[in-house]
């Protein structure tokens, strides 16, 4: 190796007329100036030469060298768990810059399960393999005399992750090692500063020790640690976190099917940064795989589908020390929108078995998240809902919008100690009904109570009441034939049982006609006489009327376990409705009374066909008599 350096730089030498001996002669006739020109190259030359050779003797005498403490201090750093192995190792003294080429770390399962039965191995191992591990600007005599190792980067381009998960035992008594990091490295080294760490497209793969089934799997993921130093001083640094300044990370492009093949969940980006204690998320959806209908009659039981895409979702002011240390997440405020959410239920389904939708109910279902939760504030801007139920008595579907819902949440938590001074969080909400009329609602959630009990007031604008008619036609065979809603007020507390409270309808000109059901389902013709006594007997077509007090509707009434939480919502504002009008309280049923009228409608539809295709035989015979 050193022959072949000292042959390049006499060959650069004599390309470029440096030729020593020859410039001698030449300027041997020469002015004195030139003298020192010729010395100050010969001086140049010699000293690359000496550099050089230094360089390239060192690097082939350190290289073995440093490829042992390599091995040796992995190997033994992880009590004999891991090895590393590369397939050439590059050092350049002049630069300080190292490559390892062909990186694999990979674990020692026999040693890991000796490890198990001691009851002291660890609950995940890592199998790692890269194309390149880059380590620039490494001061090797500091290293070397001075115990300190300083570097500009350290670089791992495309690496391949996999965490392979193990449910391990661990002893009760086993005293953790509670030094610091710099206490550990302190007997062999005096510090490590490194400017920059980066992974760059990364492949991460969590999967199942058990089974070797793989959990979750990330692509394209990159992370960035800036300033990392390890010394005397900077475990107590309070701006530094894991003794960096910053770690960054960035996750592009994720897509993952869910197991029963009904979603596909999709993520443009994700990125966060602990200096700046935010984690964006960017172009969140979840995708159902088939069509409304289609989707939930792959199901025995009713099981809701939703459509949901969310823009941007940004968490701001998080602790990640507190969610390092102790696994819960705090954070100062929780962004949400513009996003679009659409939820579909088909009634002509049972409910599950013995369940209940109150588990679904917000609060409820934050007191199972897996990790302690604490959000000051949810900021909900421009979000569009859609929900829809299709009728299986009239075929058709009926949906309710929600525009523009917009609003705060304050103090989302299941945390207990945060729980213990306030357990109640307050939702303050708009959005804008059926694309016309705004309604305002404070939503007062009780966090702590077993019934999962909760308050919502508020009120509705001004509207032409001629557009809820695609929901109740296609839902309840009403048809609005006039009717200007000036506003609605509502105050109704309710839990998992069933909802109570007053409701106050203003409106005027009110005129419904009633709907025959069509003859394969659908929507008919108008029940003319029906619609009269309505009308006529039944129907307030004012509140107030002409010279009456206003009519005030104290609604109550049960909840069955099929209704979700927008269903009890709606159900308490509608019902007061109802009766203000003069339709009184609609009885409630339950799941077997609906289903059994669902399956009673679609007899009595397949009798009528069978009806009409027997009248339609009889006169084709008919006919066909009479012309013979």
């Amino acid at each position: 190796m050193l022959n072949e350096y000292f042959v390049t730089i006499a060959s650069l030498i004599s390309h470029y007329g440096l030729d020593i001996a020859g410039y001698t002669n030449m300027t041997s006739n020469k002015s004195g100036k030139y003298k020192v020109i010729k010395w100050l190259v010969g001086i140049l030359t010699a000293l690359i030469l000496l550099v050089g050779g230094v360089a390239l003797y060192f690097s082939a005498k350190w290289k073995p060298l440093l490829t042992e403490k390599i091995k040796d201090g992995v190997y033994n750093g992880s009590q004999k768990l891991y090895r590393i192995n590369f397939k050439d190792i590059r050092l350049n003294l002049i630069t300080g810059s190292a490559v390892l080429d062909s990186v694999t770390l990979t674990p020692d399962t026999t040693v890991f399960n000796q490890l198990k039965e001691l009851q002291l191995a660890p609950a995940n191992l890592f199998q790692i393999k890269l194309a390149r591990l880059q380590l620039s600007r490494i001061g090797v005599l500091t290293a070397y005399f001075k115990k300190r190792i300083n570097m500009n980067s350290i670089i791992m381009e495309q690496p391949s992750i996999n965490m392979i998960h193990y449910k391990v035992v661990k002893k009760t008594d086993t005293a953790a090692d509670k030094r610091s990091l710099y206490d550990q490295i302190s007997k062999t080294l005096k510090s490590i500063h490194v400017k920059a760490i980066k992974i760059i497209d990364a492949d991460f793969d969590y999967i199942n020790g058990a089974t070797s089934k793989p959990l979750n799997s990330i692509k394209h993921l990159n992370i960035t640690v800036k300033d990392l130093l390890i010394d005397s001083l900077s475990k107590s640094d309070t701006t530094r976190f894991y003794y960096t300044k910053d770690i960054s990370f960035e996750l592009t492009g994720y897509r993952a099917t869910g197991k029963d093949g009904m979603y596909t969940t999709k993520i443009d980006t994700v990125a966060g940064s602990v200096s700046n204690k935010n984690i964006r998320i960017k172009g969140l959806q979840m995708i159902p795989l088939h069509p409304d209908l289609a989707f939930t009659r792959k199901y025995k039981y009713g099981k809701d589908r939703y459509d949901l895409k969310f823009n941007e979702i940004t968490f701001t002011g998080v602790d990640f020390n507190k969610l390092s240390a102790e696994g819960s997440l705090y954070a100062r405020a929780l962004k949400v929108g513009p996003a679009n959410a659409g939820i579909f239920v088909n009634r002509e389904l049972p409910p599950p078995p013995n369940f209940d939708k109150a588990h679904n109910f917000p609060h409820i279902a934050l007191k199972r998240l897996p990790i302690e939760t604490i959000i000051d504030t949810v900021k909900l801007s421009n979000i569009d809902v859609a929900y829809t139920e299709y009728n299986p008595i009239t075929q058709k579907r009926g949906t309710v919008y929600f525009q523009n819902l917009t609003g705060n949440i304050l103090n989302l938590t299941n945390d207990s100690v945060r729980l213990a001074k306030n357990n109640h969080a307050i939702a303050n909400l708009t959005a804008l009904v059926m694309k016309t009329s705004r309604i305002k609602v404070t939503i007062n959630f009780n966090l702590t109570a077993r019934d999962a009990s909760f308050t919502y007031k508020g009120n509705v604008g001004a509207m032409n009441m001629l557009v809820l008619n695609p929901m109740a036609k296609n839902m309840g065979l009403v048809e609005i034939e006039s009717g200007q809603m000036q506003g609605t007020d509502f105050d109704i507390q309710a839990n998992m049982k069933g909802a109570s409270g007053i409701v106050h309808f203003y409106y005027k000109d009110l005129k419904i006609k009633l709907l025959k059901e069509g003859e394969n389902g659908g929507i008919g013709k108008k029940k003319g006489f029906l619609s009269f006594l309505a009308n006529s007997l039944l129907i307030e077509d004012a509140n107030p009327g002409k010279g009456a007090a206003l009519r005030t509707a104290r609604v109550t009434f049960e909840r069955t376990p099929a209704a979700s939480f927008f269903n009890l919502l709606w159900k308490g504002i509608f019902i007061g409705m109802r009766e203000t009008v003069g339709l009184g309280i609609v009885p409630v049923k339950t799941p077997e009374q609906a289903m059994e009228k669902v399956k009673d409608k679609k007899q009595e539809r397949r009798e009528k066909r069978e009806e009409r295709k027997k009248k339609r035989a009889e006169r084709k015979a008919e006919k066909k008599k009479t012309d013979t």
